[in-house]
């Protein structure tokens, strides 16, 4: 197919172009209907946010320029069947777990995964299998589970419905998940991925493979975290035996909004575009470039620079005595804003383009290296003991949940008992404690001191408790 084409956003910008008379939705009528300090932003683009108007074709039953964008998004994704997403990974994750999972049925699980992930085990009923991550000392956090542990898992549970797996996680890191995609489909079990953050190995070398390359069933991707795609704007692929690309549209019709935005899909368009026409010269220069900001960062004093698999991921490894929203506070003193921070790590992502601003970056190295040559004496905190076990379930399924009664203790006293919601540090979204799961000492050691360090805990108010299930 000629990947030159963009035929959803080029029959956007022709419809836009009659000047068309709107007695239709959306009620900015093109982008008339608008105050005047919005104008400069949203102005140029309200034209094309549009709704299924004759000849601009229908997300839920595409026979025109959609479904002409999704073709063209599989043959260069290499899918047989790509989907849209305007409710971003997040509706791809909950959609794939539908589709493979009925309530009761086993399913295997990556512990370490998104919330999405977690919110889709908990609509299908499905009784998760769940895998531990190893502790990796080399980056000095939990990454992926051994083959080994999936191994097990599906050799304990040879009837599971599915195996759900992170890959990269959110730091850039892969592992030989082709081993444990060829292991699972030995007993006719689909793999389903979370590749959020790998849209662009889809580029090729020196980014590693996608999961979808090395044999993955179904593959959920965040077009707007590493692709020119607007923010919610992803792609779901299905290339399975075992999985239906009818059940997947079934339920992406079921989630998704019955008015999609047209701006969002026209992105995905773009951004499969972008990616498709990288020149390899292009590709040598972004690396260049964040070979170049990866030696800036080296120079910082308060922090060891951690390799990643991929290459456009930069993560600081703080020195001992300073936390990870320490030092990412400090960049945002200057205006320089990270992805995310953790307790003993902060990342920033290079773009796929060449960064410009170079000197900025070392005139604030410099300065942070000037300014905090003290050593700073904040406690940290040993997470290697996180998942004691392999291999566990939760305490309760999850339609035992939905009738017992629940109490709100605090947090210290929550220990031993069942979880009634989950505890999410947001970046990156995965859980400490998961719903349903009995609630260790060591989970709530993390959690009192991630509160203590400033994360952003996504719950109204930790430090008055959490929801707990009574008499279990």
């Amino acid at each position: 197919m000629n990947q030159q084409e963009m035929p959803l956003l080029k029959h956007l910008i022709k419809f836009s172009k009659q000047k068309p008379i709107s007695f239709h939705v959306p009620g900015h009528k093109s982008g008339e209907i608008l105050p005047e300090i919005a104008k400069p932003y949203f102005q140029s683009m309200l034209p094309i946010d549009l709704t299924e108007l004759t000849g601009l074709d229908d997300l839920h039953a595409p026979q025109g320029v959609i479904a002409q964008a999704q073709l063209l998004a599989a043959d260069y994704f290499g899918a047989d069947h790509t989907f849209f997403l305007v409710g971003g990974s997040t509706a791809g994750n909950i959609a794939m777990i539908l589709s493979t999972c009925t309530p009761g049925d086993k399913i295997i699980v990556q512990r370490n995964s998104h919330k999405s992930i977690m919110n889709g085990l908990e609509l299908s009923g499905a009784k998760p299998i769940f895998v531990s991550p190893e502790y990796d000392e080399k980056v000095h956090r939990y990454t992926a589970p051994s083959f080994q542990t999936i191994q097990q898992a599906i050799l304990h549970h040879p009837d599971a419905k599915a195996v759900v797996l992170t890959y990269p996680d959110y730091f850039g890191n892969t592992y030989n998940i082709k081993k444990m995609i060829d292991f699972a489909h030995e007993y006719n079990i689909p793999v389903l991925v979370d590749e959020a953050h790998g849209v662009h190995f889809s580029i090729g070398e020196p980014f590693p493979k996608s999961a979808l390359a090395l044999g993955a069933d179904v593959v959920v991707q965040s077009a707007h975290k590493m692709a020119p795609a607007m923010t919610m704007a992803s792609l779901l692929h299905v290339k399975s035996n075992y999985v239906t690309k009818e059940k997947v549209a079934h339920y992406l019709q079921v989630i998704q909004s019955s008015s999609p935005s047209y701006p969002l899909m026209a992105s995905l368009d773009i951004a499969r575009h972008f990616l498709a026409n990288l020149s390899r010269e292009d590709v040598n220069e972004i690396i260049t470039s964040a070979t170049i900001l990866r030696d800036i960062f080296e120079r910082g004093g308060l922090w060891n620079v951690i390799q990643s698999h991929d290459p456009l991921k930069l993560t600081l490894h703080v020195k001992e005595g300073l936390s990870g929203f320490e030092v990412a506070k400090m960049f945002e003193e200057h205006h320089v804003y990270p992805e995310l921070a953790t307790e003993k790590q902060v990342l920033f992502i290079h773009g796929l383009k060449e960064f410009e601003r170079f000197s900025e970056i070392e005139k604030i190295v410099n300065s942070m290296n000037e300014r905090y040559k003290y050593k700073p004496n904040h406690a940290t905190i040993d997470l290697d003991d996180l998942f004691p076990e392999p291999i566990n379930g939760l305490a309760l399924s999850y339609h035992d949940m939905f009738h017992l009664p629940k109490k709100q203790v605090l947090l210290k006293e929550a220990i031993g008992m069942i979880a009634a919601e989950a505890i999410i540090p947001y970046p990156p979204g995965i859980p400490v404690i998961l719903k349903g799961e009995r609630i260790l000492e060591e989970q709530v050691r993390l959690i009192q001191h991630l509160i203590q360090q400033g994360a952003t805990i996504q719950h109204q108010d930790i430090e008055q408790g959490i929801q707990v299930f009574i008499g279990n």
